[in-house]
């Protein structure tokens, strides 16, 4: 399969579907329909049927979905069938909370290193992480192997530290400066900016 002929809008429900089903197995269920998951993310039965289609038939006509193996299948399709770690550059207020948050390990995701350029944070603990010094993250990131970042520096220097990060071989990149980055191609960026998601809410209201 390759992955650039599927719609990222696609790929961008997957995550939905998956958080989804797993709340369902969690609550002891076996199968689901296309139906009941719709009703549970407020999408339609046949755009799920049509998303999760494109990846191979994981449902039968009138039983529905296993929901231990679409669970399984949509992990490996999302490549969360193992563990990520991730290099946190920023040890600001956002940088904080995603090193105590805890709801990365069970989604595949493992902070396992975090980053600063100011030297009175270096050394200091933030959760369980002690900062490092950002003039040593790449042959950090680089020796270590890692493949995805997140970055919570302030806007001026987020396309500064996302070359540095590409230079040491990441792959993909969670940017929460409110600031597009370029990357070459082969490497993905998501961009969280909650100011951004609250503008475009806010036209509905």
């Amino acid at each position: 399969m390759n992955a650039e002929k599927i719609p990222d809008i696609i790929i961008g429900r997957l995550p939905i579907y998956l958080r989804a089903l797993q709340r369902m197995a969690d609550n002891g269920m076996k199968t689901t329909s296309s139906q009941e998951l719709g009703d549970n993310v407020g999408i339609s039965a046949a755009q799920i049927r049509k998303d999760i289609s494109q990846f191979g038939e994981f449902g039968k006509q009138g039983t529905g979905y296993s929901i231990p193996y679409l669970l399984d299948k949509l992990r490996e399709i999302l490549k969360v069938d193992r563990m990520w770690d991730v290099a946190l550059v920023g040890a600001g207020d956002m940088g904080h909370a995603l090193a105590r948050y805890q709801g990365f390990v069970n989604r595949g995701f493992c902070i396992t290193m975090v980053f600063d350029n100011d030297k009175s944070k270096v050394g200091q603990k933030v959760g369980e992480f002690v900062v490092e010094d950002a003039a040593t993250m790449a042959e950090r990131i680089k020796a270590a192997g890692v493949k995805v970042a997140m970055l919570t520096v302030p806007a001026s220097a987020a396309q500064e530290v996302a070359d540095k990060l590409v230079q040491a071989g990441v792959k993909g990149i969670l940017n929460y400066a409110p600031i597009s980055i370029n990357v070459p191609n082969g490497v993905k960026v998501q961009h969280i900016d909650p100011a951004t998601h609250l503008q475009r809410m806010t036209y509905y209201l």
